[in-house]
């Protein structure tokens, strides 16, 4: 039982009078008796909170930045009229704001025997499964004296997947694939690896592509066209090393690093590549294997990484390597999601890589942070020095680790968080023209 602001109001009006007129015991009896009896009044006629039924429904899943409905029926058995407050509750992270919160917060009368149907608006802001708490709620009597108050459990969770931002990268990116496919009217010229057709000689045409045979009996000179073969093996490996829970702006790492693998894993499977997913540390932390080329694993790989988080831990960076060559059958494009610090790739993957890149084509993606290149153009005071120097510093151990991984044969994509997934589709475009997958 709980004691409303009404109560103390009217206590406070009744006492007013008594202590001014007749400031007695009697006076305070003749106030708080009436008072106490229509309390327990109040506070019998007050529906039972611990017989109330709750069902769930509505959505299971969300984008993140998108709102989820989470539907609470409400079923009062009693023979008494409910005058309720009831309160869903929800983690925090289940909404982008505190003053969100509020959509949690549901008053109404609900007769005797009936139903009501009430919804909360989610709009969490972080990946992963979002699990409803207890339901709080308070019955008020007649009179809003009392209120009886109760809580029930009534489980229910609601996966937040990753945005997908890049998707609008998309429409792009798969027109020059048709180029390349040879689905379009434009032809990329000598590329590829599988032959397509013969066509007129254009002036600017690779010479190693004429068809001597072909020209030899026609009066025009051919050449022959192609494209890229299909049903390749692609492996994204996924760092979910202490590097990856780094921020770079309002986006962790692993995020922009996942937001790439969902664009180069669309492209791919559009191509007619096979692609894998896992995430490794020190560990196997998930994996998606797809099963055929044209098997749609975007919406597996989306729900797994929903849940997949950061570990404080550092990478092993050798295992990493020995994990990729495990799962990644001979020939395969491997692309590892990782960072561009010198100590681990110097210390850790630079001795297993030529392992790697002599069995499998070896693509090493990076987010980079553009406040550091700021840092390189600040000038004016001595902070702005200092920083300016510390950005210079980072910058050149950058592109000296890049420069060692080309060096082994490795492409390197080294990019900002809205810019990494076009740049690693962009990649992955430019082998599949050089006839390198």
């Amino acid at each position: 039982m709980a004691l409303t602001g009404r109560a103390a109001l009217v206590a406070a009006l009744g006492s007013l009078p008594v202590g001014i007129l007749a400031p007695s015991w009697t006076g305070m009896l003749a106030v708080n008796v009436p008072l106490s009896l229509a309390i327990l009044c109040d506070y019998a006629l007050a529906a039972p909170v611990r017989s109330l039924r709750f069902t769930r429904s509505g959505d299971t899943s969300v984008r993140l930045g998108d709102t989820a409905s989470v539907q609470l029926t409400v079923t009062n058995p009693s023979g008494r009229r409910l005058r309720a407050h009831l309160r869903d509750a929800w983690p925090p992270s289940s909404w982008t704001s505190e003053t969100e919160q509020v959509l949690s917060r549901h008053r109404f009368v609900l007769a005797a025997g009936e139903r009501r149907r009430l919804t909360t608006l989610l709009r969490p802001s972080r990946r992963g499964d979002r699990q409803a708490d207890r339901v709080a709620v308070r019955s008020f009597g007649p009179l809003g004296l009392v209120s009886r108050q109760g809580y029930h459990r009534v489980p229910w969770t609601v996966r937040v997947l990753p945005p997908f931002t890049s998707r609008k990268h998309l429409p792009s990116r798969l027109a020059r694939l048709r180029e390349l496919d040879g689905r379009t009217s434009v032809l990329t010229r000598g590329e590829g690896t599988e032959f397509d057709s013969l066509r007129a000689y254009v002036p600017g045409d690779d010479t190693r592509s004429i068809d001597w045979r072909a020209t030899a009996r026609q009066s025009a000179v051919a050449v022959r066209t192609w494209r890229p073969e299909r049903d390749r093996h692609i492996l994204v490996v996924l760092d979910t090393g202490r590097t990856s829970a780094g921020r770079v702006g309002d986006v962790p790492r692993l995020d922009a690093a996942m937001d790439a693998t969902l664009l180069l894993t669309a492209l791919a499977t559009r191509a007619g590549d096979r692609v894998n997913v896992i995430a490794y540390d020190r560990r196997l932390r998930a994996q998606v294997q797809g099963r055929s080329a044209a098997g749609d694993v975007l919406s597996t790989l989306v729900g797994t990484l929903a849940t997949l988080e950061p570990e404080l831990v550092e990478t092993d960076a050798r295992g990493l390597a020995t994990a990729a060559m495990a799962n990644a059958p001979g020939g395969s494009l491997v692309v590892l999601l990782t960072g561009l610090d010198p100590a681990p790739v110097e210390e850790g993957l630079l001795p297993v890589l030529p392992q790697l890149t002599r069995r499998h084509t070896v693509l090493v993606a990076a987010v980079s942070d553009p406040h550091v290149e700021a840092m390189t153009q600040a000038r004016g005071t001595v902070d702005a020095t200092y920083e300016a120097a510390a950005g210079t510093q980072t910058q050149t151990q950058r592109r000296r680790t890049a420069d060692q991984l080309r060096r082994h044969g490795v492409t390197v994509v080294d990019a900002s968080p809205d810019g990494l997934a076009p740049a690693l589709a962009d990649a992955y475009l430019a082998l599949k023209a050089a006839g390198r997958l």
